[in-house]
């Protein structure tokens, strides 16, 4: 998308997903939560497990709909635990069985609520995040010829890898970014200028299009 739009995509891995080989469904439940594209891929057992399916955000929307979900509910607007938790679906969830499908050492603000609301929750955590094993001397040395003139982060997992291989050049760098608690933790790191886009990869290339529109 952003080649389409006119500019120069540099991809470098932020993260390594190691899938972790979770239990597939064992007994009835209601309702089955995707946290993420990664949660589906890795737990696609899990699809259609539950009465109701429900996506953090429309990334992990379109991943289930590719593997034949249906009627997948998801936030109308933000792509987050606090958004998912106001759809008026989840708002009466007593004696709920409700699986949440997760990477290992997820947020627990989902669950917590959830059970409070009385749900049953379980966690299923399908994989862990790692740091990428890629070779960051190409995309260092594009930064230093004055080749990188924004970076794109969409979770703060990518964010604390990033920020331990290329911290200097990072801090000085546009850093356009999916969520404001992303955007949080790279102020608190120091990133100069952080711009929040949004979720979604059209919303990140509306961001950017905007931004150097302004003659930067």
């Amino acid at each position: 998308m952003i080649e389409r739009a006119g500019g120069r995509a540099i991809l470098f891995p932020a993260i390594e997903i190691e899938a972790l080989g979770a239990p597939g469904p064992a007994g009835a439940v209601d309702a089955v939560i995707f946290v993420s594209p990664s949660a589906v891929e890795m737990g696609a057992a899990w699809i259609g497990a539950g009465e109701m399916t429900f996506a953090l955000g429309p990334g992990t929307r379109a991943a289930l709909m590719k593997r034949g979900a249906s009627g997948v509910l998801v936030p109308t607007s933000g792509a987050d635990s606090e958004a998912l938790l106001a759809l008026p679906q989840l708002s009466d969830v007593r004696g709920r069985r409700i699986v949440i499908v997760r990477g290992k050492g997820g947020r627990e603000l989902l669950g917590e609520q959830l059970s409070a609301r009385g749900a049953q929750v379980r966690h299923v955590e399908c994989y862990r995040r790692g740091r990428p094993r890629a070779d960051a001397a190409p995309l260092i040395a594009a930064w230093d010829a004055g080749e990188v003139d924004a970076v794109t982060v969409s979770s703060a997992a990518a964010l604390e890898n990033l920020l331990r291989a290329l911290a200097p050049r990072l801090r000085d760098t546009p850093l356009f970014v999916s969520h404001p608690r992303v955007a949080e933790q790279a102020a608190a790191a120091g990133v100069r200028e952080v711009l929040v886009a949004g979720p979604s990869d059209d919303e990140m290339l509306e961001r950017l299009v905007a931004f150097f529109s302004d003659g930067r």
